[in-house]
């Protein structure tokens, strides 16, 4: 018996599905458990190694156990410790820091995951505005909050048919009534954006989404769309939140907001900022930010763990590497160039498919357009994705098996083998071929 076999066995005692979180179960035989990583490779528990593009859902933007980062936290826990209760002077330097990069943040809270800078930044936008209702874009994810974990049920939708696909929680345990204040947009449809803010506009606090997004293969708002939901917004006091928890400090040292030159209210962070460390922010205009605070009506905002000194440590010392040197340009470059070797491997084997998203967050699918919304994701061939991608895993190329998620490029990629890579990739490819 394998020691994956072992552990897993052992693992289903203790938790459901043996697993500490729902998106680590791959099944009895495929689950993963890591004995180590360092750089942009993991090692499992029986000793295979896996060039890794997966790299936690994208929060790994330099590499594993990066000493840059690390000394850093070790410095912080042995020198100060890692909780007090209390504030610090590092809370507003790594606040400056994300200043620096991104002009849109005046005023910034922090959180420890994603999930809870949402939450944060959704309930400013409602103290700020008086209103409740919030739009979110189909095919985006918003963490694990109830009122965010409505979609559009995509895996049962047929293309071919007019209707628009229904709209389901993500699984059991959310209240029907969490439904009531939440509106679904498709991603670049000028017409439906219309429609939501004719309807919505009295009663709309919000529009919350992912620029480029991080579980639909890194499909993205085109500029014109998106310039046209900023207007909107704004005649209508309604606050656009971006939510940067994957592309923030990732895609560019500014996050998708400086690719686009179109700026949020409120934005959201996590994942890159602290290079696998657990932080995560949310910040915004400083009228907007301010009705957060204990004065009488104003916005609550807490947590024991926010802005504990291991994750800001870890934030400080991530944003100085990225602000101060070309780690971001290497990122880009080997992006480009993975993808270059991509696009010979599916060329060669006669595949149609089309490149979305920025460099360090690739969106690949199997399709001659690049997909404009979720819907559209729906029209490629994902089965055909999905066994190239097993079997990549097999040969040593770690990604998730899902076409909805990108391949994740970190700095520590710089010194992989392109050669192996479109070896392995193309043995993938032939393999999924045949058995199609």
């Amino acid at each position: 018996m394998s020691q994956q076999s072992r552990l897993m066995s052992e693992a289903y005692r203790h938790m459901p599905q043996g697993v500490a979180e729902n998106y680590r179960y791959w099944g009895t035989q495929r689950t993963v458990f890591v004995q180590s990583a360092k750089g942009c490779r993991l090692t499992d528990c029986d000793g295979k190694t896996y060039v890794d593009f997966r790299l936690g859902y994208g929060p790994i933007i330099l590499g594993y156990r990066d000493a840059r980062v690390d000394n850093a936290v070790i410095r912080q826990i042995t020198q100060s410790g890692t909780l007090s209760g209390f504030s610090s002077a590092l809370d507003a330097q790594v606040v400056q820091q994300v200043k620096a990069l991104c002009p849109q943040i005046d005023k910034m809270r922090f959180a420890n995951s994603g999930t809870e800078a949402v939450m944060g930044a959704i309930r400013t936008a409602r103290g700020f505005t008086g209103r409740e209702r919030v739009a979110i874009v189909e095919g985006s994810f918003h963490g694990l909050n109830d009122e965010m974990m409505w979609k559009s049920d995509l895996e049962h939708w047929q293309p071919e048919h007019q209707a628009a696909p229904s709209i389901i929680p993500f699984g059991a345990g959310i209240p029907e009534r969490t439904r009531s204040l939440v509106d679904l947009l498709v991603l670049n449809d000028f017409a439906g954006l219309e429609q939501l803010f004719a309807d919505q506009h009295q009663r709309l606090a919000a529009v919350l989404l992912e620029p480029i997004i991080g579980n639909a293969g890194s499909i993205s708002a085109t500029p014109a769309w998106l310039q046209r939901l900023r207007d909107l917004c704004t005649q209508h006091g309604t606050q656009l939140i971006l939510d940067e928890v994957k592309t923030g400090f990732r895609v560019a040292k500014g996050g998708a907001q400086a690719l686009y030159g179109i700026y949020a209210d409120l934005t959201t962070f996590a994942k890159a900022m602290g290079n696998g460390y657990p932080v995560a922010a949310f910040g915004g205009r400083a009228e907007v930010m301010d009705v957060v605070g204990s004065h009488p009506g104003g916005v609550v905002h807490g947590g024991t763990y926010t802005a504990n000194m291991i994750a800001i440590s870890a934030a400080h010392a991530t944003l100085d590497v990225l602000t101060h040197t070309d780690a971001m340009s290497t990122i880009d470059r080997v992006g480009n160039d993975i993808r270059a070797v991509l696009g010979r491997v599916f060329t060669q084997a006669g595949i149609d498919h089309a490149f979305a998203g920025p460099p360090a967050m690739l969106g690949i699918h199997f399709t001659p357009d690049v997909p404009t919304n979720y819907r559209d994701w729906r029209r490629t061939d994902s089965a055909l994705y999905q066994r190239f991608a097993w079997h990549l895993i097999d040969l040593g190329v770690m990604l998730e098996p899902d076409s909805r998620e990108p391949w994740f490029i970190c700095e520590a990629h710089s010194d992989l083998d392109l050669g192996w890579l479109e070896d392995m990739a193309t043995q993938a490819m032939r393999l999924a071929v045949q058995a199609a």
